[in-house]
Parts: C-alpha cells; sequence; structure tokens
C-alpha cells in the first residue's frame, strides 16, 4: 500500500473571507464548495498547482480555539501545529515571507536559519491565526 500526503483541513470563522486569502496568498484555485447534510458545516477544497490541497471548513457557531502565536507554543498544545511550505532556494523563503506579509499574513519568526543544518525556515500566520511555516531544506 502507498499512502502520500493529501490535504490539512483548517476551521475558520469566515469562510468566504479565508477563501479569498488563500487562493490570493498561496495561489490556490477552488476545486470544489460543499455543505454536510444535516449540519451547518460548509467548506472549500482549494488546490496548488503542485497537488496540495487546503480544506476550509466553517461552522457558523465554532468556539476559537488555542492560536499560537509561535510554533514553539503550538507544540505545547495536542493537535494541529502548523502547515509547511517548501521552497526551492533559501532566498526564496525570504522572498515568499515577505510576499505573504504583503498580503496580509502575520508576522511571527522572520526568515532564519532552521534547527536542521543547511536549512532556512520562516513562520507566518494567516488573517485567523493558523500558522504557516515557510523552508527550505539544502539537499
Amino acid at each position: 500500500m502507498t499512502t502520500r500526503f493529501d490535504h490539512i483541513g483548517i476551521s475558520v470563522p469566515d469562510l468566504l473571507a479565508a477563501v479569498i486569502w488563500y487562493r490570493r496568498a498561496l495561489h490556490l484555485t477552488e476545486e470544489r464548495a460543499f455543505a454536510v447534510p444535516g449540519t451547518d458545516l460548509r467548506g472549500v477544497m482549494l488546490r496548488h498547482p503542485s497537488g496540495y490541497r487546503v480544506e476550509l471548513l466553517h461552522r457558523p457557531a465554532a468556539a476559537p480555539g488555542i492560536a499560537a502565536d509561535s510554533p514553539v507554543q503550538a507544540a505545547g498544545t495536542l493537535g494541529y501545529g502548523h502547515l509547511c511550505l517548501s521552497v526551492d532556494t533559501p532566498d526564496e523563503v525570504d522572498t515568499e515571507y515577505a510576499r505573504l506579509v504583503a498580503a496580509g499574513a502575520g508576522v511571527r519568526i522572520s526568515p532564519c536559519p532552521a534547527p536542521r543544518p543547511d536549512a532556512r525556515m520562516a513562520f507566518v500566520s494567516d488573517p485567523f491565526g493558523n500558522l504557516i511555516e515557510l523552508i527550505n531544506r539544502a539537499p
């Protein structure tokens, strides 16, 4: 059996605003919108040209959870920590970080060396506080 990563689901307080931001900021396209019958759960599946997907989920009465300000704080809470996107070169960490911040992402960790040797990383948050890591791993 072969398995591979398909998507990540993120619960958001404003589905339309999240779809707009993720489409613009991460260059995703809408694959499909859906509603779960018998519930108030609605969602939109977005897809990147490289194949990864982000599923945005919305329930009107959903309660906010813990919004971590950093990956270290996120690791102190069981459950979702962050979404990580890989870029091809160390310079692209800086470029993509600046582009996401200009698109409204929150600053969490500016581009810097990663704990892994010869890697560079940065962290931002989407407009709802969900952490997004950018990384370049040297070969």
